[in-house]
């Protein structure tokens, strides 16, 4: 069973806007990149790609209390009984259960650790050195001792990264073949499809305008930090 077949009427709800949308196909993208040039040694695009993922987190950040509804972590981020009650949701009803239009309790404190850590992964670029060719643009203003251990979380937090999306990637699948739940069409689309049987409030969604202004100070900011220099 998929969403379109629970048995009755369909109908399309707008849920993301196209800045998290952007933000998300975007970060992928980048951390992608991030991975392969730090493999090859593509030290530059490596670099670029990192301060993309600076750009993004930050802008992010600030979406998440100004954006759209969906995008704000106050809609999203719970305590932990609604995360267990999602869990029991999902244990109870199967393929049943009441659609969640944004991120579920459980995918959204997702979204928040993966932010975090690609924040520290992010950060602590900006002070690697591997002490022969290669340093981050704050190596000058930072001790040895702190560029030594930033450099070593740099290089392992990526491991950790990795395993992160592992298991963002194994729960959309499970979601999709145990639940009959696309997650990822919404991303794409901006809209989820819902029974008409259930009643879903959409999220109220922010213009481009406002998107495009935390953008520019992202940009701005990540600019002044890599130059500070």
């Amino acid at each position: 069973m998929n969403e379109y077949d629970r048995g009755g009427p369909v109908r399309s709800v707008a849920v993301w806007d196209l800045p998290v949308r952007l933000f998300h196909w975007l970060l992928a993208a980048a951390v992608g990149t991030s991975w392969a040039s730090g493999e090859f040694g593509w030290m530059r695009i490596h670099f670029l790609s990192g301060y993309l993922i600076l750009t993004l987190l930050l802008f992010r950040l600030a979406w998440g209390f100004v954006g759209s509804r969906s995008a704000r972590f106050s809609d999203f981020l719970k305590g932990p009984g609604a995360a267990f009650a999602h869990l029991r949701e999902l244990r109870s009803s199967g393929s049943h259960g009441h659609p969640v239009l944004g991120h579920n309790p459980l995918g959204g404190w997702m979204v928040a650790a993966l932010l975090l850590v690609l924040s520290v992964q992010a950060g602590s670029g900006l002070f690697t050195s591997d002490d022969i060719l290669v340093d981050g643009p704050l190596v000058a203003h930072a001790g040895s001792a702190v560029v030594k251990l930033l450099s070593t979380v740099h290089r392992l937090a990526f491991n950790l990264i990795l395993a992160m999306v592992a298991v963002h990637v194994a729960v959309i699948a499970g979601y999709l073949l145990f639940r009959g739940e696309n997650l990822v069409r919404p991303m794409l689309t901006g809209r989820k499809i819902v029974p008409d049987g259930f009643t879903v409030d959409p999220p109220r969604q922010v213009g481009p305008l406002p998107a495009a202004l935390v953008a520019l100070i992202a940009v701005a900011l990540v600019a002044a930090l890599v130059t500070a220099a």
